[in-house]
């Protein structure tokens, strides 16, 4: 069965973007350094997250990140696109990407599409906090992987600004790095 894992790089004063939407620095990128910093190896920290992206079976992505990043090109590395969104896509994810699903009906609606054409692999959840938000309050968001970056961007989009109530949270694993300290949780509703 799918598995949702919101997968997101984190300063550690909790912004995933600065006030430009960009990552931080002056290259804005200084928020994903951390997967240049390893070999990329299957034993390193960095070759492992990578095999995770690549197995998943889909991608659900807030529409502000699908429309920045231009739907991945319209697919992302081969997988379908799920966008809920309260609006019909634009002209590129209507016409030109078939693996580009907007969803409309809300953030239940496109977990279960997702998780539909994910089969028994998992839903990696890209994009911003209001669809992290939306997921965790409509109770289908499963884990929460945050890597979190030593840097204080001062300023930005942060990740967890406006949640429906408290949130359990169970620490699943741990793994320090020189770059980052990843942590990913199992969400207790």
């Amino acid at each position: 069965m799918a598995v949702s894992v919101l997968d997101m790089s984190m300063s550690l004063d909790g912004y995933i973007a600065d006030p430009d939407d960009f990552l931080g620095g002056e290259d804005g990128e200084r928020l994903h350094k951390w997967a240049d910093a390893g070999a990329g190896g299957p034993s390193d920290p960095v070759g492992r997250f990578n095999a995770e992206w690549k197995a998943a079976g889909a991608v659900l992505a807030g529409r502000r990140t699908a429309e920045l990043m231009d739907h991945w090109g319209g697919d992302h590395g081969g997988l379908p696109i799920f966008v809920p969104s309260h609006r019909p896509p634009g002209p590129a994810a209507r016409w030109g990407y078939p693996m580009v699903t907007y969803v409309t009906d809300g953030i239940e609606s496109a977990m279960a599409q997702a998780k539909a054409a994910a089969g028994d692999r998992d839903v990696q959840v890209r994009g911003g906090a209001y669809t992290a938000q939306q997921a965790l309050e409509a109770k289908v968001l499963d884990e929460v992987q945050v890597h979190l970056v030593p840097v204080l961007l001062g300023g930005g989009r942060r990740l967890f600004d406006v949640l429906p109530a408290e949130v359990e949270l169970e620490i699943v694993e741990v793994i320090d790095t020189p770059a980052a300290t990843h942590i990913r949780y199992r969400v207790r509703y």
